[in-house]
């Protein structure tokens, strides 16, 4: 295998990327898009770097027609009437609150407004003043103050901490319009993790979730940055909490792939084993979420999710022909880890598209062979 990659890189300097590691999670240079060496996705059906959409893991077409219109004519009724009509208890709903809330949050960053311009983000605004009672602009609201705090301040300091409060009080005025949804209390989760609850704070705040949806993935993930090493847990914690999950997911459900989630969570910030991602640990990992991406529904809304990590770990792997599978099921959207990481999501994740094509081909695959 070492004189795969001795190939790969010799390939890549000269026909996709320079093969250079940057951090942890792999970040690497690439040839930019447009340049005559830069490899042509097309030959196996992918999109183009410049037109894989930044904003989601996965197709959600309604979402998308709805924020179009909504950026467009800066009127939130059609989000309104979209989160209306979408099941709370679901893992849908939960992603939905997050896109809108991000729109406005980078509306404002791009415009934050002045003596003659309005700022971004004035659609949620209004939609909170003049339908107060709407569970879902609330939720958005909420969520929105969060994603400011993280995105505009440093955490521990005063402006970061007064944001948060004003979320966690968000949070309460969301809850009470609609108790039976777990939303309020996902997004409170953050809050948790920023304003440093203590344990038994946490735990009480993860039953109120799991009284309203027990196998919410989009909760459990918002749960496990609390409980890593990095935040209030440790590896331990994190890896307990992961394997609780997988142990009691329902059959079909993605819950089993969150050893997966939690490996990712506590990768070295320099690897210096051989075959690391060989390791026992994160096969294990690999394979359980592999087993769970099978088994699971194709209309699964957290699928996409696994598959992404999947492209990632199996990348690293060389399990090259496993990870093309993956990349079939997923391209065209990168909103997801670990391409979310970088600063540039869609080249991070067409950096490890070329290496699975090329690892694919040094193995004798090719186009034709690819099952589509």
């Amino acid at each position: 295998m070492e004189i795969l990659w001795v190939l790969i890189a010799l390939v890549m300097i000269g026909f996709v990327l320079v093969p250079f590691m940057r951090r942890r999670r792999g970040m690497i240079e690439q040839v930019p898009p447009g340049h005559p060496d830069a490899a042509d996705p097309a030959n196996y059906g992918f999109v183009r770097q410049e037109e894989l959409d930044v904003r989601m893991p996965g197709p959600d077409q309604d979402l998308l027609d709805v924020l179009d219109l909504v950026q467009r004519t800066q009127d939130y009724r059609a989000a309104a009437q979209l989160l209306a009509g979408t099941e709370a208890e679901g893992e849908v709903r939960w992603q939905r609150v997050q896109a809108f809330a991000g729109a406005a949050s980078l509306e404002l960053q791009q415009r934050p407004g002045g003596v003659s311009e309005s700022p971004g983000g004035q659609w949620l605004r209004v939609w909170r003043a003049e339908q107060p009672k709407d569970a879902g602009g609330a939720a958005v609201h909420a969520e929105f103050l969060v994603q400011q705090a993280w995105r505009t301040a440093t955490p521990g300091t005063d402006e970061f901490r007064i944001i948060m409060e004003e979320a966690k009080s968000a949070c309460g005025d969301a809850a009470l319009l609609a108790p039976g949804d777990p939303i309020p209390y996902i997004i409170e989760l953050s809050v948790a993790r920023g304003l440093a609850y203590s344990q038994p704070e946490f735990e009480q705040l993860w039953l109120k979730i799991l009284d309203r949806a027990p196998a919410h993935m989009g909760a459990h993930l918002a749960a496990l940055h609390y409980w890593c090493e990095k935040w209030h847990g440790s590896r331990k914690l994190a890896y307990d909490f992961a394997e609780a999950a997988a142990a009691r997911a329902p059959q079909g459900s993605l819950l089993a792939a969150m050893p997966l989630f939690a490996v990712f969570e506590h990768l070295p910030e320099v690897n210096l084993v051989s075959g690391f991602y060989q390791s026992e640990v994160v096969t294990k990992a690999i394979h359980g979420a592999l087993y769970t991406v099978h088994a699971a529904r194709p209309d699964d809304p957290m699928l996409a999710h696994v598959r992404h990590l999947l492209v990632f770990f199996l990348v690293r792997g060389e399990r090259w022909a496993e990870a093309m599978n993956e990349l079939i099921a997923v391209d065209g959207h990168v909103g997801a880890l670990p391409w979310t990481l970088s600063p540039d999501p869609a080249a991070e994740f067409a950096v490890y598209r070329a290496l699975a094509v090329a690892g694919y081909e040094a193995n004798g695959g090719s186009p034709a062979t690819l099952p589509h």
